[in-house]
């Protein structure tokens, strides 16, 4: 690697790390409920704030970047995470809370879009494109993993009715990727002087003909389902079932990202040498028939093990899929990236799902509703990309 590549390797990289905070949904609703006396249904909407914005901003901005330039367009979002960051210090209530999370799906939505086109930038070598990638999805783990201890540090310095002030240390190190970002020397791409924002959609919803891009776009759909399904239950199904207290439970999300954490790191070397379609057969497998035992099987340990499973084997299929669906079409790689970031609305679908199912069947709804998107997982896995060249 030339060293003058090393800074804007490392700029994308960090905007990876940001894009990690949207994860702190799930051990914040906890004390989001606490705090304000939510009901499960109002708490399960709390993810919904978030990654509903990839339903509406995705094909759009995938579009509207050809014009702006990805670098620009990923500088916009971290301004957007900045400012919805700093609400809750301006004003503390439950709409400012409402609206930082607001701005941070907004900010996060455009900020998956552009960020991995960006990585296209710096990275030229296609071979290595879905390791890097992948390499992305670890330091957004390692981002994921930190999300309780960033509350854990804002209520140690500041106090514990002072916990949503995890929020401006986020924007504290959005700013500090900003300016690397923004300083960074990084090839441009061509820009399109004129871009018909309706035109742009219409081209973006379009792609969903090629039968392709459709399942791969599913697959985006529910594996974003199972990331934010595991880590908003986790926590709540070791309370009910193992009377974990407060300051235990957080642990439950910590094992997830961890093992997420590790399963990406590995991937990101794995996927040098191992076709992309093998490996994601492999995993998804194991993730069922993890889920499987975590529904059925009620032992403190082997739950905890579970949630590590979940978490380890689902970690690169997020990256695989979108490398799949870039590689199919890689001469519309703005607009597949707004069309694959718009699946990731999954997670805001799932958690309501669950929420409104658990007064029914319990706190294993979550584990339950999840196992239905490793079941298409699956179909995908072993059907749709069995039509990839898996030569390698």
């Amino acid at each position: 690697m030339k060293k003058k590549n090393i800074v804007p390797i490392c700029s994308v990289l960090f905007a990876f790390f940001i894009m990690g905070f949207c994860d702190i949904v799930g051990i914040s609703s906890d004390y989001v409920q606490r705090t304000f006396h939510w009901s499960p249904f109002m708490t399960g909407l709390i993810p919904s704030l978030v990654f509903i914005w990839f339903l509406f901003l995705g094909i759009p901005i995938g579009g509207l970047m050809n014009k702006w330039g990805r670098k620009n367009t990923v500088l916009l979002s971290l301004v957007i995470t900045i400012v919805g960051m700093f609400l809750p210090l301006v004003v503390y209530s439950s709409i400012s809370c409402v609206l930082a999370y607001v701005f941070l799906g907004i900010g996060n939505a455009i900020l998956q879009v552009s960020l991995v086109p960006l990585l296209t930038n710096v990275i030229t070598n296609k071979r290595l494109f879905t390791s890097a990638l992948t390499g992305g999805q670890v330091c957004k783990a390692v981002s994921s993993l930190l999300g309780p201890e960033f509350i854990l540090f804002a209520i140690a310095i500041w106090g514990d009715d002072k916990w949503y002030f995890c929020f401006p240390v986020l924007g504290v190190l959005s700013i500090a990727s900003a300016l690397l970002l923004h300083f960074s020397s990084i090839p441009e791409e061509v820009k399109e002087q004129s871009v018909n924002s309706l035109k742009a959609i219409a081209e973006g919803i379009s792609l969903l003909r090629d039968r392709k891009i459709l399942m791969l776009f599913l697959g985006i759909f529910f594996v974003v389902g199972v990331d934010v399904s595991t880590n908003f239950v986790s926590s709540k199904i070791m309370t009910e079932r193992f009377s974990w207290t407060a300051e235990m439970a957080k642990y439950a999300p910590q094992v997830y990202f961890l093992s997420r954490t590790i399963g990406a790191f590995l991937g990101a070397f794995a996927l040098t040498r191992i076709h992309e379609v093998k490996y994601f057969k492999v995993n998804i497998a194991a993730c069922l028939i993890t889920l499987l035992v975590w529904a059925m099987v009620e032992n403190e340990y082997v739950n905890v093990a579970c949630i590590a499973g979940v978490g380890f084997f689902a970690s690169s299929i997020f990256a695989i899929l979108y490398s799949l669906a870039v590689q199919h079409r890689p001469e519309k790689t703005n607009q597949i990236s707004g069309l694959m970031i718009t699946a990731i609305a999954g997670g805001a679908v799932v958690t309501p799902v669950i929420g409104a199912f658990t007064p029914l069947i319990g706190v294993t709804a979550g584990i339950w509703v999840t196992m239905l998107c490793v079941v298409y997982l699956l179909y995908c896995a072993f059907v749709t990309c069995k039509s990839f060249d898996v030569a390698k």
